[in-house]
């Protein structure tokens, strides 16, 4: 054996021949495995259970956005509303106070307080006073 920088486990390498009468080509063919029938209608049966549970997700997110989006126009509804509401009450109060000045100007006079009007079933008013 050759003693090679301190150790003898080490073997020197040994020149190669020259011009072989034939040289070896070695191709490595990988040939892809097919799956099974019942291992393929696993996999696609899980991935259809995954779709449907997305596609459910999806289904109720865009159904809360569209609950979201009704309520806001309901809000903005209710609160254009309630400004004409404040607007006819304004208006409401302005008539209620011409009422008693256009009445004296067309000559009615206000009755007294203590007095009280009853009407008869055929419609005629009557008069507390007058019976």
């Amino acid at each position: 054996m050759a003693y090679t920088r301190g150790n003898l486990a080490v073997q020197p390498k040994r020149k190669q021949e020259v011009n072989p009468l034939y040289r070896e080509k070695t191709k490595v063919v990988t040939r892809r495995m097919v799956l099974p029938t019942q291992e393929k209608l696993i996999y696609m049966l899980t991935l259809a259970a995954f779709v449907l549970v997305a596609v459910a997700l999806i289904w109720r997110y865009v159904h809360i956005y569209d609950l979201n989006l009704q309520a806001q126009k309901l809000d903005s509804s209710i609160a254009e509303t309630q400004k004409q509401i404040a607007t006819y009450q304004m208006e409401k109060q302005t008539l209620e106070q011409q009422v008693a000045d256009k009445a004296k100007k067309l000559g009615y006079v206000q009755p007294p307080e203590d007095s009280a009007i009853y009407v008869s079933a055929n419609g005629k008013a009557a008069d507390e006073n007058n019976n």
